[in-house]
């Protein structure tokens, strides 16, 4: 597996268990990039289980509430409540949090003598009951078990469920960070949305508040075609200026501050109809890439590490289980992504009438997310599931 957020979680739930677990990651230091991420009541309440709340607290950023704001003229269209009340509805506060921050604390989980790093995986086989493993420096290892937990372009979900394309959505996005002392006028403590006519510009609070994370989701202009399957590729500023340097005060404010962006093509995948050969398995974005729609690619793999670790208690029979607990509901968050959400928010145009447009953006995006923010799948495990047939090789 690899020593993602997904990978050490699954690390760290099944070290708690009693495994012994060793994590091979091809980068040759522990080191996540990207910029901030959603964390819902469903990822927090795991966290939380996990000893990491205070962290949390300090770390990340519960924000107050989410507003809808006309793109124009700035004027809140629709404001939602969040906080304390986000956390009595769902059980579990919901965070925004630097990537980076969140990968740290799972760091922390998984004892230093079972990462190995510059191990990047090129092949495996099944040989007396066991998984031999061999990596690109030529050393290899043996495991009773195998985690895919290598990424949306992953070795292990090739070869247990053959080549597939990634889907592009149609969607681009650029991102980045800015500080937030470069940008006074913006509410702290709260999600901002800007729909507009051909884009739409997300921000949240992360690194305690100070700093925003932005996102400008549009389908494209003259320049900017298909990319390649990345979400870490060098962007330009000076699209973002294209792109919404013509709107309200606020927004240029945001965009006069961005030194740096990276460009992500939105791709996913179709879903796996199995995850599991034998005693090899799949997780996170190896098993179920979606959409950033709904938020919720770091908090499925940490659905996916407990479930796999109350899984094998079972021995590598257990993987049926996992499968068989995990695959279905992945599969209606990831098919949910491509449609709902943020994508929602359509423009809203002016006055009454958007502040009606932002009010069904507004429930329809609560609609689409309110059942897996209230998931729990320690509970969910607890539930009689029909085992899934399980090919093996």
């Amino acid at each position: 597996m690899g020593a993602g957020i997904g990978g050490l979680a699954a690390a760290a739930e099944l070290s708690r268990a009693g495994f012994q677990v060793d994590v091979y990651e091809q980068a040759p230091e522990l080191r996540e990039v990207g910029v901030g991420l959603h964390l819902g009541p469903n990822g927090s309440r795991i966290l939380h289980r996990m000893g990491l709340a205070g962290q949390l607290d300090r770390e990340g950023v519960r924000p107050d509430s989410l507003e809808i704001r006309d793109f124009s003229d700035g004027g809140t269209l629709v404001r939602q409540p969040m906080g304390a009340c986000w956390e009595e509805e769902f059980g579990a506060p919901y965070y925004t949090i630097r990537r980076a921050d969140l990968h740290r604390m799972l760091v922390g989980r998984v004892p230093g003598r079972h990462l190995h790093l510059n191990r990047r995986l090129v092949r495996y086989e099944e040989h007396g009951g066991a998984v031999l493993l061999e990596f690109a420096d030529g050393t290899t290892a043996e495991a009773d078990v195998l985690v895919g937990a290598d990424g949306i372009h992953s070795v292990v979900r090739r070869t247990v469920a053959g080549h597939d394309a990634p889907v592009f959505s149609g969607n681009h996005a650029l991102r980045g960070t800015v500080p937030a002392a470069a940008v006074p006028s913006l509410p702290p403590r709260t999600l901002l949305v800007w729909p507009g006519p051909t884009a739409r510009l997300l921000l949240s609070p992360d690194s305690g508040g100070r700093e925003w994370t932005f996102v400008g989701v549009f389908e494209g202009f003259e320049g900017v075609g298909q990319q390649a399957e990345s979400w870490s590729s060098p962007g330009d500023p000076e699209d973002l200026q294209k792109l919404f340097g013509d709107w309200n005060p606020q927004v240029k404010e945001v965009v006069s501050a961005v030194t740096e962006v990276n460009r992500w093509a939105l791709y996913d995948r179709e879903p796996l109809r199995r995850w599991t050969r034998g005693p090899v398995t799949l997780l996170g974005d190896a098993a179920h890439p979606m959409l950033p729609h709904h938020g919720q690619g770091a908090s499925q793999a940490l659905e996916d590490a407990v479930a796999l670790a109350h899984a094998l208690r079972h021995g590598p029979r257990g993987l049926a289980r996992y499968e068989a607990v995990r695959r279905a509901h992945t599969t209606r968050v990831q098919l949910g992504s491509r449609g709902g959400g943020s994508l929602r928010m359509s423009r809203a145009s002016s006055g009454r009438q958007a502040r009606k447009d932002g009010g069904r953006a507004m429930s329809g995006l609560l609609g689409d997310v309110a059942w897996i923010h209230r998931y729990d799948v320690a509970s969910a495990l607890e539930s009689p599931v029909e085992d899934s047939p399980i090919e093996s090789v």
